[in-house]
This record gives C-alpha cells, structure tokens and sequence, in this order.
C-alpha cells in the first residue's frame, strides 16, 4: 500500500516529461523551417505555442487523413491528448493569482462564416478545453466588418500591444474560418539593464555588412552557457512571490552556420 502513491506520482510526472518533450521537438521542428526559409533581410518573431494551439484546434475540427497528418507533426496520437495538454499547460503555466511575477495570459479565438455551422462537439472541445471565442461573422458581405472584430479581439487579447493582426485585404469573401491565438507576457529583469550604460557598437548582418546599433551593457554577473557551436545567455525575470521562474535565453551562433537547431 505505500508505494502506491509515489508510483501513481511518478507515472504521472513522466507522462507530463513525455508530452512536453513531444511538443518541444514540435516546436524546434518549427523553429528550424522558419530560420532555413528565406527571411534573410528582415527579423521574424514567431510564435510556436500560438501555432501548436492553431493546428491542434484544426486537427479537433478535421477527419480522415488531414487529420492525421496533424497528429503526426504535432508528434500526438489522439486529438484529445492535444487538449489535455493544452489544458494542463493553462493550468500551470498561466494559471493566474501569482504574486509579484509576471504578467502571462494565452487567449483564443475562432470566427466562422456565418453560412457554417460547428458540430456540437467540435464547439464543446474549442469553448472547453481551450476557453476560445467562437463567434460567427460574415465574410462574404462585410469581410471588413469581419476584419476589425478579428482585430479588436486582438488588441484586446494583448493589452494594446497589438493593433492589426490582419492587415486590409487579408481576408476576402471566400474566407470561412480564422483561428486567433494570442499570448501576453510582460516582466521585468532580475537584473535590470542600465539605460546610461548603453554604448553603440557595429551589429553584423548575415550578408556580410555591419550597422551601428545601441547595444544593452551590463557590469552584473550573467548566467551563460557555452556549447558546441554557439553560446547562450539567460536573463532571469523577477518573480516575486511567484512559484514560477521564467527566464529569457539567448542564442548566439559562433559563427554565420554555427549553430543547428
């Protein structure tokens, strides 16, 4: 009888490491296609989280064969597993009443054309498992209409941070179905960065040529790590009384094709 509560316990911590281990390879899966795509002259900020929470939902709503193509890049047997995971990572990750940490909030969204309507139990999985908006709007006659809802929502979902999501003329009236995921987050550094410090040095670009930039300079001691390949830095965020630790970390190749992902 008294080994039964710590081998309950450890099955269950190991099938957490396992999920989130799945979904990480997923993610850096992702990450790998969009630094090999030609983005070679402008930044990119992607969101791997909101990307997972998109095609999990698409994979809820579809059957047959797109449906497994889902699962298996997502490296998911079961729609449901999807969900699961997505619920618990809400309940850990974003839960909310943390003290002095800070502030992180995931919100989704789902707009239908109004000539569609979901299937009871795709619309219980998208309100229940992952808390999104489902509203119908009409993409055919006011798809600008259409377009500043989706917008607003946004600017909503991220306290003002982001306006447009949708830029004019990214929906037409053969639009049937959006998903929207946003995720804030806003925190202030263990070790905040001295604005008087900050110096303008040369910034190498991967054609070869330089711009002058300001850069951030700190006297504190920094948490780095130097691998194969390239180093890393973490810059921890102040917690407070907050159960959570959440760190910023950053990569730096040794070299322009020093580093693999």
């Amino acid at each position: 009888m008294p080994l039964k509560t710590p081998l309950r316990r450890l099955s269950k911590i190991s099938l957490n490491k396992r999920l989130v281990k799945k979904a990480t390879d997923g993610y850096l899966s992702l990450a790998k296609h969009v630094i090999a795509a030609d983005n070679q002259t402008e930044n990119v900020v992607v969101s791997p989280l909101s990307i997972h929470v998109a095609l999990s939902l698409c994979a809820a709503g579809s059957s047959g064969s797109a449906r497994d193509q889902i699962l298996t890049y997502l490296k998911s047997e079961r729609v449901e597993h999807l969900s699961s995971f997505y619920s618990k990572i809400v309940a850990t990750i974003f839960a909310e009443g943390h003290a002095g940490g800070p502030l992180l909030s995931t919100k989704n969204g789902l707009w239908v054309d109004q000539s569609l309507t979901l299937k009871p139990a795709f619309r219980d999985i998208v309100q229940n498992s992952y808390k999104a908006v489902a509203q119908h709007v009409d993409f055919w006659y006011q798809t600008e209409e259409a377009r500043q809802k989706v917008n607003l929502w946004c600017e909503k979902a991220t306290n003002g941070r982001i306006t447009e999501v949708l830029r004019p003329n990214s929906i037409f009236d053969l639009t049937r179905l959006i998903f929207t995921n946003a995720v804030y987050f806003k925190g202030t550094w263990s070790n905040e960065f001295d604005a008087d410090l900050t110096r303008d040095a040369d910034f190498h670009l991967l054609n070869g040529s330089s711009i002058r930039v300001p850069f951030m300079t700190s006297r504190d001691k920094q948490y780095i790590g130097i691998f194969d390949g390239f180093k890393v830095v973490k810059l921890p965020y102040h917690h407070g009384r907050d159960t959570s630790r959440f760190s910023m970390y950053i990569y730096l190749p040794d070299a322009k094709t020093g580093c693999h992902l």
